[in-house]
């Protein structure tokens, strides 16, 4: 039949149960036990203890499978995360409860109430002596056998994605169990989580193109938020010294199979310490992230084994651009050949990159990294001590100003996570925002606008602090193998049909 004969079937088995008195909508049902809590507990239980126990349950779910023997009938039953069957007896429920069985379709949502047995095939199974018509589904669910196997019918009707494809629930339970776990971890250790704005009138924080909006009612412009680490720094410099966020950050920028204009991000602050310190803490979280979420620290993502057992490997910037590029070039560069301009520039030219006029040196050497290395990072890798001209609101470090203490956490070749010993000199702060600016008279669209109000904060005293964004959707991509950051987010944007 096709698809539109199955649409009409439908509507004629709804309008025979409406002639039947059959309530097509009730308000509720009245659940005992959930399907997955039913196989849980009972999945390894013997037919004869089940018989001598005598379990009544009453459950609810879509119909996945259907199979009629006249008298003798079977349902299969999904709450989203686990099946079970339904064995339906003419003898054993009323009238017209059969006579609504014969007019369910794939997909229908029913009630049912009776008690567990195995069958002769040992299978757990509801002998049911009840049957409740929830909702009908009129519109026909994907071949059973094959599932749902458009990728972007999967992204536009997640709903559907759910329905079908069991692997899609389990990628979202791993994801809510890992948000579950690092708020423990941090929790644990003193950090109070906290709500900063989505709104703001200064998109700060990080180096990214924002969403503009405006309030009508005070007539101004709004940005969305691109991080929220200036209002969290804000609140350590108040007296909250170990604070995190789990929200929403959103960049006006490309799409790729690890950005999403809206994706979720993890900042935390504590004070009085420094980006070595983050460094053995986001090992310890992740290790116990992992092993929370599924069981061990090695996992699979794509063809490549990972381990997220400590510790984790680390390697300064300049010197894994200067590395990678002697291997392409086969010619010797020096990582101190990176802090100069000039020669930054014409190792970067040799390497085929397009350096425009006037660029430093610590971005052309950042250019060289992430165009050399960054995809071969399987292993959680520590990147480590950025060049300053890249990093506006990190800490240099104190026997070298071109160079801040700054990481970024790189697994499964790309960045999951970016940290730094904060800077807290007013006045330095306000010379980067300046040379930020001067980047955005420029071109740079991207550069970091200047934010008064935050030089104000510090100049108040912001403690030695040490802050750490984690990118959840792409950890979450590590944990499930996900290769792309849609698989991992329920409603990712789409283009317009």
């Amino acid at each position: 039949m096709s698809d539109s004969e199955l649409v009409s079937q439908r509507r004629a088995n709804y309008e025979e149960l409406l002639a039947l008195g059959i309530r097509p909508y009730p308000n509720a049902y009245d659940v005992t036990h959930r399907i997955s809590d039913v196989v849980a507990t009972y999945g390894e239980h013997a037919g004869d203890a089940l018989e001598a126990e005598h379990v009544p349950v009453r459950a609810a779910g879509r119909i996945l499978g259907l199979r009629t023997f006249g008298k003798a009938n079977f349902l299969v039953l999904s709450d989203g995360a686990a099946t079970l069957q339904v064995y339906i007896r003419q003898d054993s429920v009323s009238t017209e409860a059969f006579a609504m069985f014969k007019l369910l379709d794939f997909g229908d949502q029913v009630g049912v109430e009776g008690r567990l047995f195995r069958t002769r095939t040992n299978e757990l199974t509801i002998w049911a002596a009840g049957l409740t018509f929830l909702a009908k589904s009129f519109l026909p669910l994907p071949e059973k056998w094959h599932g749902l196997q458009d990728v972007e019918t999967r992204y536009r009707q997640r709903y559907l994605d759910l329905i079908v494809n069991p692997d899609a629930r389990r990628v979202f339970d791993v994801r809510a169990r890992t948000l579950a776990t690092i708020r423990g971890f941090l929790d644990a250790r003193g950090f109070l989580e906290v709500e900063t704005p989505m709104m703001q009138p200064i998109a700060g924080g990080a180096l990214a193109r924002p969403f503009v909006t405006h309030h009508n009612a005070l007539d101004m412009k709004l940005y969305m938020r691109i991080a929220p680490e200036l209002y969290l720094k804000r609140l350590v410099v108040g007296g909250m010294d170990r604070v995190y966020e789990i929200n929403r950050n959103f960049r006006n920028e490309g799409i790729s199979t690890q950005h999403n204009p809206e994706f979720t991000m993890l900042e935390f602050y504590q004070a009085y310490v420094d980006y070595q310190y983050l460094m053995r803490l986001t090992e310890e979280m992740l290790t116990e992230v992992a092993l929370r979420t599924l069981g061990s620290t090695d996992l699979t993502f794509g063809e490549h084994a990972i381990s997220f057992a400590a510790p984790f490997r680390r390697l300064s910037l300049r010197h894994a651009a200067a590395e990678r590029a002697s291997e392409t070039l086969q010619r010797s560069v020096e990582a101190d050949m990176l802090r100069d301009a000039a020669t930054a520039r014409s190792v970067a030219v040799a390497l085929g990159l397009e350096v425009p006029d006037g660029q430093g040196a610590g971005r052309t050497a950042t250019e060289i990294f992430e165009a050399l290395c960054e995809g071969d990072l399987i292993q959680p890798t520590f990147i480590y001590d950025f060049p300053t001209e890249v990093s506006p609101l990190s800490k240099q470090k104190a026997d070298d100003p071109d160079t801040v203490e700054r990481f970024e956490l790189y697994a499964g070749g790309f960045e999951v996570a970016n940290a730094f010993s904060e800077l807290n000199d007013p006045a330095e702060q306000r010379r980067r925002f300046e040379g930020q600016l001067a980047e955005r008279a420029r071109g740079d669209a991207e550069a970091h606008q200047m934010d008064e109000d935050y030089i104000r904060a510090l100049e108040y005293g912001l403690p030695p602090t040490g802050g750490e964004g984690v990118g959840i959707d792409r950890l979450v991509m590590l944990l499930t193998n996900s290769a792309s950051i849609r698989d991992v987010i329920l409603f990712p944007l789409m283009r317009s049909r």
